[in-house]
């Protein structure tokens, strides 16, 4: 079994409680990431859908992409029980493979995605293809500490986290999107350096 199926196979066995997980991303950081997202978007790693509520209602439209089955399933359950005035599209698949043409999307939007990425520079330029050159990608992602012993702890238990759920707690995520040729144009503390607002521009 190749580790994007590993990967998968423990989402879908924690779908369930996965918004519980979720917690440390607070209500107030999802509104003001969300409330910057217009036009056509494609939110990738959509989980169950803990998002949806937060996004404008001008929308033009929403894709959001899961590789997890499991949490595609509450994700569609949200979406047939709430009243949104924009379409929203959800598909299964890979975020190193999207099914996209280039240039497709106003905004991309990924909350804590990029820590269970397989190849995160592979993932990072997927989402540079598939945005419009005049585009935006956010970003709420949390990554390795910047303070020495913080961040040595995480790497001590990241071998635990990625057993349990698949999710590295040690990604040194500004310097992969670095390595994807894209542009950082905020970068905004939300928990010490551990958890980011990120705005990204796909043109640098």
């Amino acid at each position: 079994m190749n580790l994007n199926e590993v990967i998968k196979k423990r989402y879908n066995r924690i779908s369930g409680v996965y918004e519980l997980m979720d917690r440390m991303i607070k209500e107030e950081w999802r509104k003001n990431l969300l409330s910057q997202a217009t036009g056509k978007v494609l939110e990738v790693g959509i989980g169950t859908g803990a998002n949806l509520p937060y996004y404008r209602e001008d929308l033009v439209s929403l894709t959001g992409i899961d590789f997890s089955r499991g949490m595609l399933k509450h994700a569609n359950a949200k979406t047939a029980q709430g009243s949104f005035s924009f379409p929203i599209d959800l598909i299964e698949g890979d975020i190193q493979e999207l099914p996209f043409q280039d240039g497709m999307f106003d905004s991309i939007v990924s909350t804590c995605v990029f820590c269970s990425v397989p190849d995160p520079v592979k993932g990072l330029k997927e989402l540079k293809r598939v945005c419009k050159p005049t585009g935006s990608i956010f970003m709420l992602e949390h990554m390795r500490s910047e303070n020495k012993l913080v961040g040595g702890v995480m790497d001590v238990l990241n071998p635990l986290t990625v057993r349990l759920w698949g999710a590295n707690i040690n990604r040194e995520t500004l310097k992969n999107i670095e390595l994807s040729n894209l542009k950082v144009e905020s970068n905004k503390p939300l928990m010490s350096s551990i958890l980011r607002e990120l705005t990204i521009s796909p043109c640098k």
